[in-house]
């Protein structure tokens, strides 16, 4: 936009009025969306607000709170378009839980939707990694601040995905000189010996969705490569013990399945130059009955500890499908109406 849209004090109470010019650089069907998705997003929305388009003008009337949010909409998505990157009905429509989170005016220092949609984490393969909500940006944000970051939350959040991006961006730039990814094993005793096939056939179904998500970020071609030479390790987490790790980015995945005395090992592993992640979801702990849960454990003992952060999100960062979400928050209530614990065990 070119110019800051205006309000008309001319109005009656409680009414307000916006007025947006999009520079003709910008055709429309970029902020309107193919086939008007966009504004139809964005009208869903406001229900009390009166949207109306002519040529490349577009005027906003209703209520004052709404009309100021749509008009604080257009100004974030019209930064998000100069960047070159297209604005989708998902980016539209987190742009508003964020702007309603934050209120009409942000708050200082407040990150808004712009900031949050054109953060590049890595571009790999032709395509961009990057945070879709705020609780994610403000992940990555931790990681890069804090030596041993825990991201916590339901399945589907990009906790363990956002984490491996910041890994290999991290090895790239020659932050650390290797990536070593993680997971209990089966459940947390790790009891490999009750299956068939090498150690290589045992764990592999364990660690695939680690592998499955490294071919997003690294050319397959060089993967077998970089795995012989140490720069990316996969491994259970009964390889951790007696190790020092040094100049590794390493990554604990499904870190509720540990054990308090496996979470203690894996934490004292970590060495000089190197970063932690641990991400977990503690509503899907799948320990046998009486064994604590180390993910539940840690966040009592180490809260409050100097370079240690938690970062949890919820429901709202849910990045796949949308009834994912959904599902996330039913068996929430659910939980809560029968007086569940969180998980099949609850410990």
């Amino acid at each position: 936009m070119t110019q800051t849209p205006t309000k008309h004090q001319s109005q009656p109470p409680q009414q307000a009025r916006a007025h947006f010019v999009v520079p003709a650089k910008h055709p429309m069907v970029t902020v309107l969306g193919s086939g008007d998705s966009l504004l139809r997003v964005i009208e869903q929305a406001f229900p009390d607000v009166d949207i109306h388009v002519r040529g490349n003008e577009i005027s906003a009337v209703g209520d004052a709170p709404e009309v100021a949010l749509v008009q604080r909409l257009f100004d974030e998505m019209m930064l998000v378009l100069r960047t070159g990157q297209p604005m989708t009905e998902d980016a539209v429509e987190r742009s508003i839980a964020m702007l309603r989170a934050n209120g009409t005016a942000a708050a200082e220092g407040a990150e808004t939707p712009a900031q949050v949609l054109t953060q590049n984490i890595l571009s790999s393969r032709g395509r961009t990694i990057r945070p879709k909500t705020l609780n994610q940006k403000r992940y990555v944000d931790a990681i890069d601040k804090h030596t041993i970051v825990f991201g916590i939350g339901p399945a589907g959040t990009g906790k363990t995905y956002l984490a491996m991006a910041k890994a290999v961006q991290a090895l790239q730039s020659k932050q650390v000189n290797r990536i070593i990814l993680t997971r209990p094993a089966v459940e947390a005793g790790e009891r490999l010996g009750f299956l068939p096939g090498t150690l290589y056939e045992k764990i592999d179904p364990y660690l695939r969705p680690l592998y499955d998500a490294l071919h997003d970020m690294i050319d397959p071609d060089s993967i077998p490569r970089l795995m012989a030479a140490g720069t990316i390790e996969v491994a259970p987490l009964a390889y951790m013990r007696g190790r020092t790790l040094n100049d590794a980015f390493i990554i604990l995945d499904e870190a509720q399945n540990t054990s308090a005395e496996q979470m203690k090992m894996f934490l004292t592993r970590l060495g000089f130059d190197s970063k932690i992640v641990v991400t977990g979801d503690i509503t899907q702990v799948d320990l046998p009955g009486g064994t604590k849960s180390g993910l539940r454990q840690v966040q009592d003992i180490l809260q409050g500890v100097e370079d240690v952060h938690f970062s949890r999100l919820t429901s709202t960062d849910v990045v796949r499908h949308k009834l994912v979400g959904r599902i996330v928050d039913a068996y929430e209530r659910f939980d809560n109406a029968n007086g569940s614990a969180p998980g099949p065990h609850g410990k």
